[in-house]
């Protein structure tokens, strides 16, 4: 589903060209549950954003579903994302003048999905993540594992076949992220394809399947 084939991200700092990512060649089937794990500055999240699209790299070739789309027009790329792929971040990213059911609601919108069929969809995905009593709250007034989980169900809302989390449980304490992966690990078990970087080993190893990055390159895929 996912084939990274000898990509490599190179970026411009001063005079010096500094290497991000090397050859990087990384299959990802689907309804895999994987970990991308490795000390800071290794690259994890620089690999995480050409998984998603988010950035292009500097060789190399990036196949999804058998198709190429290393160098697609950056509209095309972001109709590939918004159809395949779903987000979640360690700062939420909602948007704080929006109430939980409207931030849940914006990729049906851009989407152009009809209004009344998006608020039963917005209500469906409420109720399954536990919360329908909090539908018109701002983020301001949602605790920290509240607004992840209308994070995540905001990210699932249009049923994406795979799932990135980019620290997930960082800025959450020690229970309240443990509910989160919990939350995570159940749509894999329904078939969603789960990449989840982390800086947290105890969170990684719970991953069937953990890539390790040192300095760019896949250290170990076990």
């Amino acid at each position: 589903m996912i084939s990274l084939r000898k990509i490599s991200r190179h970026y411009q700092q001063g005079g010096q060209q500094l290497a991000a990512l090397q050859d990087i060649d990384l299959e990802i089937g689907p309804g895999e549950y994987i970990s991308i794990m490795g000390p800071s500055g290794s690259g994890k999240s620089t690999l995480l954003n050409q998984i998603a699209l988010l950035d292009r790299p500097t060789s190399g070739t990036y196949l999804l579903h058998g198709r190429d789309v290393t160098g697609l027009p950056d509209d095309e790329q972001a109709r590939i994302r918004r159809e395949n792929m779903g987000f979640v971040f360690q700062f939420f990213h909602l948007i704080p003048r929006l109430s939980a059911a409207e931030n849940i609601e914006i990729p049906l919108v851009l989407s152009g999905v009809d209004s009344v069929l998006r608020k039963q969809q917005v209500a469906k995905a409420m109720l399954s993540f536990g919360l329908q009593d909090r539908s018109t709250h701002r983020p301001d007034q949602l605790s920290g594992g509240e607004c992840q989980r209308v994070a995540i169900a905001r990210a699932t809302i249009m049923h994406p076949g795979t799932l990135l989390a980019d620290e997930p449980t960082g800025n959450l304490d020690q229970a309240t992220g443990k509910q989160v992966i919990d939350l995570l690990e159940q749509l894999n078990r329904q078939g969603v394809t789960l990449i989840m970087v982390t800086h947290d080993p105890a969170i990684g190893e719970r991953a069937s399947r953990r890539v390790k990055i040192v300095d760019g390159r896949i250290s170990s895929d076990a």
